[in-house]
């Protein structure tokens, strides 16, 4: 007969210090696997951006094709010096074929009533589109309108190429060297540096902060970022008003500039806090008109790069640390630039 306090010893699980044990090791290869993990993650948005820049390209030569000429990077809108449409908008119905974009009237401004009555209470000015948003952006919400507490605007990622520094100058009617100008469709053959070698679209940060219709900007660009803060107290300042409406074909707004490299910190000091800033004089379509300069930094979240779409609608990563007249080559679409281009 075998008695029952024979077993009576026997562990029935484990003791504090096995658990302990355990959970270290479990705590180790969490944390060995977690920053694999976030970089998985981080590489499947950043590739997800990029598609997002091929479609954007491929609509602009969809767009070329139907039309016989790229979209202007701002609309002029008949009897209004405001609010002109952007690039952007007009590249929409080339994208999806949404029935909501192609019945736009974009003879009319985004806040009129037609237009608004789309996708009240505000229009579409007020609706997200996925593919102008990328994956790593960290503020992903629309501009609220103060008085309703409704949204009012959404933000975009993706901003065209409107040039070097100087973007627009009404009177004259002279335009900068970027792939887009305000106000008229450029053809095929104004890239004389060619599709592969101009810059289409680059990244942006939304809710970037901003001076706008900033007087007395220099006719020459600043040589240093630096310079710029010295610019600031001349204009309208918002601490995160830039790139925020994708319905907006100004600069500021929807678009890019190649006065310094990507990923440049812009220093602003304001109220004790630095800012990374952009910066304009006189913004397209406004009254009264004066001529449009900006300095309007391509921005990711992407880690010392940013996603660039070429008018060839290539796409790649572009490191921060590019010479800055490399860039700017890249910027030009007529400039004869050749020498060091990646």
């Amino acid at each position: 007969m075998i008695e029952p306090s024979r077993f009576r010893n026997s562990r029935g699980g484990f003791s504090l210090v096995e658990l302990l044990v355990v959970i270290a090791i479990l705590a180790a290869l969490l944390g060995l696997l977690l920053p694999a993990v976030q970089s998985a993650r981080e590489a499947a948005r950043r590739t997800q951006c990029q598609v997002h820049l091929r479609q954007l390209a491929l609509a602009a030569h969809n767009h070329e094709s139907a039309k016989g000429s790229f979209p202007p990077s701002a609309l002029a809108v008949s009897g209004s010096g405001l609010a002109p449409w952007s690039g952007q908008s007009l590249l929409l119905p080339f994208l999806e074929g949404e029935s909501l974009f192609t019945r736009i009237d974009f003879t009319k401004p985004y806040s009129d009533a037609t237009n608004k009555s789309l996708a009240p209470p505000n229009g579409v000015a007020a609706l997200r589109v996925d593919v102008l948003v990328c994956p790593s952006e960290a503020n992903v919400r629309p501009v609220m309108d103060a008085a309703t507490g409704t949204p009012k605007y959404f933000p975009l990622n993706y901003g065209v190429n409107v040039g070097e520094y100087f973007v627009y100058d009404p009177a004259t009617r002279t335009e900068g060297s970027g792939a887009f100008v305000p106000f008229r469709q450029l053809k095929a053959g104004a890239f004389a540096d060619g599709m592969s070698r101009t810059l289409a679209l680059a990244e942006v940060k939304a809710f970037t902060p901003r001076a706008q219709d900033v007087a007395g900007m220099p006719a020459t660009a600043p040589a240093a970022p630096a310079e710029v803060t010295g610019l600031m107290a001349g204009g309208a300042w918002s601490a995160e008003a830039g790139h925020t409406e994708w319905v907006c074909g100004r600069a500021l707004h929807t678009g890019f500039t190649t006065t310094f490299p990507p990923t440049t910190v812009v220093p602003h000091v304001r109220d004790g806090n630095t800012y990374d800033v952009d910066i304009s004089s006189t913004r397209e379509g406004i009254a009264p008109p004066g001529p449009t300069r900006a300095v309007v930094t391509s921005r990711s979240y992407h880690g010392g790069i940013v996603n660039v779409a070429f008018m060839d609608s290539a796409v790649r990563a572009i490191s921060g640390d590019i010479a800055a007249g490399v860039w700017q080559a890249l910027g030009s679409r007529a400039g004869n630039e050749s020498a060091g281009l990646p």
